[in-house]
C-alpha cells in the first residue's frame, strides 16, 4: 500500500506527544551531591547551591527548579530561608515522591540580577549543562521561581531560552533584567500586590501582559481586584494548549510570603505547585485546566476568588519621591525619578534604577 506524502503528514501529526528526553546524567554515579559548587563564567567565579531529593535516585528523571533571589539576597538566604522568604520559596514539601525536584539557588553578582551582556542568562545555560551531565534530570520539566529581582531573572530566562524552561511563577517583580527576545509562549504564573511601593502593579501587569500574548490567550477587561482581605486568583482563557497564563492579585506591599486573611501560610508555594505540577513529561499540560479547542470561540475569562482567605493593606509612601528600595529611573519608567532623603538614584541596569 503506497502512501502520498499529504497522507504520511497528515498522519504523523496525529501522533502524541514525543516523551520528554532524559538528561545524559541519568544512570550515572552522581558526583554532585546538596551543597555550594562554583563555576567560571565569561572569567568571573559564581557560585549556586543544589539540593537533591531525599534518597536521590540516578534512574529517576527529576524536575529541576531554579529558584533567584531578590536584589540584597543571595542564594544562601534561599537555600536557609530569611529575609521574609521561605527555604526554597517554600517547594520542597509540596514537591515529594514522584514529584521530586533538584533544587538550585544561585548567586547574582552584586547581589542582583542585572544580567549585564547576558552573563547571567550563561550562568544559568552553564548551570544546566552541568548539572545535567552529572544528575538525572527531565529536561523537559525545568521551572524557575523568584521574588523581586529573582523574578526578574526568572522572567528574562523565559524570554530568552523558552525552549528549556516549561514553566515560570514571577513574584511581584518587574523588567529589570532584560527580555532578549519574548515573543515565544512559556507556562506563566505571577503575583503582585495593588499596594507595592517598590515595584508597581502596572511593572507587573507588563510583564504578565507579554506572555497573555504570546500564548494566545483572552486579555483581561476589566483588571481583577483583591477581595479585602483575599487574593484573587485569575486562570486565562483561550492559552495554546500547554501554555496557561495564571494571575493573582492581593492586597499589599512587596511581600515574597504574602498570606490571606485568616491564615499563617504564604500563598505563594501552593500556587506555584498547583500551577507546575499540570505539566507532564512530555511537555503538555496534565491538566488543572482543561486545553482550549483551536477550533472554538474561547469562553469567556472568569476571575475566581481564592478559597483561603491577604494581609491588610500595607500604606503606600507618598509624595513625588520613589521610597528606599524603590525604583526611580530606567528604560520605559514612567514614575518619580528621585528618591526620599537619605537614598540617592543609583542605576543598576538599562532597565531598573532604585533608590539606594
Amino acid at each position: 500500500m503506497h502512501f502520498s506524502l499529504v497522507s504520511l503528514l497528515a498522519a504523523l501529526s496525529c501522533v502524541a506527544p514525543v516523551l520528554g528526553a532524559r538528561s545524559s546524567g541519568c544512570g550515572k554515579q552522581n558526583t554532585i551531591r546538596s551543597g555550594q559548587y562554583t563555576m567560571t563564567v565569561n572569567g568571573k567565579q559564581r557560585e549556586y547551591i543544589v539540593r537533591l531529593p531525599d534518597n536521590y535516585n540516578s534512574n529517576q528523571a527529576y524536575r529541576l527548579v531554579f529558584t533567584f533571589h531578590a536584589l540584597g539576597g543571595n542564594a544562601q538566604q534561599i537555600a536557609n530561608g530569611g529575609g521574609g522568604t521561605l527555604a526554597w520559596y517554600g517547594l520542597p514539601p509540596l514537591m515529594t515522591g514522584n514529584n521530586s525536584a533538584i533544587f538550585i539557588s544561585p548567586n547574582g553578582l552584586n547581589q542582583g540580577w542585572a544580567n549585564t551582556g547576558g552573563e547571567d542568562l550563561t550562568f544559568v545555560d552553564q548551570m544546566v549543562k552541568t548539572v545535567e551531565a552529572d544528575l538525572c534530570v527531565e529536561q523537559s520539566l525545568r521551572f524557575a521561581t523568584g521574588f523581586s529581582y529573582g523574578g526578574a531573572m526568572s522572567y528574562s530566562w523565559a524570554c530568552s531560552r523558552p525552549n528549556d524552561v516549561r514553566a515560570v511563577s514571577i513574584l511581584s517583580s518587574a523588567v529589570l533584567s532584560g527580555c532578549n527576545g519574548g515573543t515565544e509562549p512559556v507556562a506563566y504564573y505571577h503575583q503582585h500586590g495593588t499596594s507595592d511601593s517598590v515595584l508597581p502593579i502596572a511593572q507587573g501587569r507588563q510583564m504578565r501582559d507579554r506572555f497573555v500574548q504570546n500564548n494566545g490567550c483572552t486579555p483581561l477587561n476589566p483588571e481583577p481586584q483583591p477581595q479585602g482581605g483575599n487574593s484573587v486568583k485569575t486562570q486565562y482563557k483561550g492559552c495554546k494548549p500547554g501554555k496557561p497564563v495564571t494571575w493573582v492579585v492581593f492586597n499589599g506591599d512587596h511581600n515574597p510570603s504574602q498570606t490571606n486573611q485568616g491564615s499563617n501560610t504564604p500563598f505563594a508555594p501552593g500556587n506555584t505547585w498547583e500551577f507546575w505540577s499540570q505539566f507532564q513529561a512530555d511537555g503538555g499540560s496534565g491538566g488543572t485546566q482543561p486545553e482550549q479547542p483551536t477550533t472554538t470561540q474561547p469562553p469567556p475569562t472568569t476571575t475566581t476568588l481564592i478559597t483561603t482567605t491577604s494581609q491588610p493593606p500595607q500604606p503606600t509612601q507618598g509624595g513625588p519621591a520613589s521610597p528606599k528600595w524603590g525604583q526611580c529611573g530606567g528604560n520605559g519608567w514612567s514614575g518619580p525619578f528621585s528618591c526620599v532623603a537619605g537614598t540617592t538614584c543609583q542605576k543598576i541596569n538599562d532597565w531598573y534604577h532604585q533608590c539606594l
